[in-house]
């Protein structure tokens, strides 16, 4: 008799209006292959929680940004944690999944991230700049981004913001990782349309920078995109290490490395399924 089809639930938010991306072609994409070993079914974000009972596991991927529905996500991860109904990611990240905390910690210990702080008690420790980004610490997308001078700075680092200098960086790299192998990079040549990305090759000290921060979270299985731009100097610095549901740009890559990944995230999954099932 053969063995039963795994069942997933899918978490997508098919028409979240991202800007540059499009999440629901990617989505409806992986999951037509996904359907090949398993059956799967897709729902909203604010539907996990009351759906979860009936899989063997959850895959989330494009859910949009948490602040758009807070309350279920929680009320997601905390019925999931209660059944003991594995996740992928699993709920462990440190990076993005646990909020933007992380940027301060690497910064406080001396990795290559862009400097950043949260109170006006630290922003000696900034570089001077010309500029400064302060964004929401529980912040998506862009939202609540400001650019100021630095006489602003003190009024705004109120510990619930993140203080960054605006860095005249010559471009932004992703680095597309499945458990702790590297899948692909894509780069944006022109930092002012970030999201028209082309497929670029990573030299080995890119590869070594981008594997730290793999390396330095806790994931055993997992979807993770690092983000980082080219500093002034030539070296790479942080910009986000995305491990709750990065966007993949897949629509980007040529066919042969997209089969590739996919093979790969099969592989984890079966991997994932066996070990936590």
């Amino acid at each position: 008799m053969a063995a039963a089809r795994p069942r997933l639930l899918y978490v997508t938010d098919l028409a979240y209006p991202a800007r540059g991306r499009r999440y629901g072609d990617e989505d409806v994409f992986l999951t037509s292959r996904l359907r090949e070993e398993a059956d799967l079914a897709l729902c909203h974000p604010r539907d996990a929680a009351a759906l979860l009972d009936a899989f063997d596991a959850v895959v989330v991927r494009n859910s949009g940004p948490v602040l758009a529905h807070q309350e279920a996500y929680e009320a997601f991860r905390d019925r999931a944690v209660r059944l003991g109904t594995p996740v992928y990611n699993p709920l462990h990240g440190r990076a993005d999944m646990a909020g933007k905390q992380y940027l301060l910690d690497l910064f406080a210990e001396g990795h290559p991230v862009i400097p950043t702080v949260d109170s006006a008690a630290d922003l000696h420790l900034l570089p001077e700049a010309d500029a400064y980004v302060v964004k929401p610490k529980l912040g998506a997308d862009s939202l609540g981004l400001a650019i100021v001078p630095a006489d602003r700075l003190p009024d705004l680092a109120d510990g619930r913001t993140l203080v960054q200098p605006r860095i005249d960086f010559a471009h932004e790299i992703s680095f597309y990782y499945v458990d702790h192998d590297f899948q692909y990079a894509l780069y944006a040549p022109d930092p002012e349309r970030r999201w028209e990305l082309t497929p670029y090759q990573p030299t080995v000290s890119d590869l070594e920078f981008a594997q730290g921060f793999i390396d330095w979270n806790t994931l055993d299985h997992g979807i993770q995109r690092v983000d980082a731009c080219r500093a002034p100097d030539g070296g790479l610095l942080l910009v986000e290490l995305e491990d709750l549901n990065p966007y993949l740009s897949l629509d980007a890559l040529d066919e042969p490395v997209r089969d590739a990944f996919v093979d790969a995230l099969k592989r984890s999954l079966r991997h994932f399924l066996t070990t936590t099932g």
